[in-house]
């Protein structure tokens, strides 16, 4: 059986889904409620496996309301739901700890869907909002790429002596080079680090993992 607690400030949608709720097989509604206000005081009480929480509520927005949840119960699944497809409000809610984010919908056994999912230990997301957390990521993918440093290997191991605090005499030493030949290959490292100086490519290098 699977405990649901719901809040949802529409008392339309509210009485519907709890109507719904209640009355579907393996699911134990405990209470469903305008605003989140008191929200930790019951999952405390009821101890619910799934909330069910809309994102956008008076006094305490859903967000708030879940991060204060998770706070004193992080096993507990939240899903939000929402009319919202806006990638701020999404990207809040999965940053925040939501378990899924389902889109408001007249088809109440989505909802069941998206409960049992998350319960399973799913991460729920309706199909549009799936797709905004995917181009995400491929945006995310695609400016790491164009970030990426292609260095040759003799940059590599004149950065690699950087990083160790060599001098230019050092590394002309330690790479067998001339000394006109390191400062040649150091002016190619700041170039394509974007640095004007050795602790600023040492830390780049370092922090993109150059070396």
């Amino acid at each position: 059986m699977i405990r649901i607690l719901l809040f949802e400030d529409n008392k339309h949608l509210r009485e519907s889904l709890s109507l719904y709720l209640a009355n579907t097989d393996g699911l134990w509604l405990s209470g469903a409620y305008a605003d989140a206000t008191e929200a930790v005081k019951l999952v405390r009480k009821y101890q619910p496996d799934v909330v069910l929480m809309d994102i956008q509520m008076p006094h305490i927005s859903g967000i708030e309301a879940m991060r204060a949840i998770k706070k004193v119960n992080p096993e507990v699944k939240v899903l939000i739901q929402t009319v919202f497809e806006n990638d701020d409000k999404v990207f809040a809610a999965i940053c925040a700890g939501a378990n899924g984010y389902i889109l408001k919908t007249p088809r109440a056994e989505e909802y069941v869907n998206a409960i049992r999912d998350v319960y399973n230990g799913g991460s729920h997301l309706s199909p549009s909002i799936a797709a905004k957390v995917l181009a995400m990521f491929q945006s995310q993918f695609v400016m790491k790429e164009q970030t990426y440093v292609s260095l040759t290997p003799r940059e590599k191991e004149v950065l690699q002596c950087m990083v160790k605090g060599m001098s230019y005499k050092m590394i002309a030493d330690a790479c067998h080079i001339g000394f006109s030949t390191v400062h040649s290959h150091i002016k190619n490292i700041y170039e394509k680090l974007h640095v004007n100086s050795a602790p600023e490519a040492v830390v780049k290098a370092l922090e993109m993992r150059l070396v």
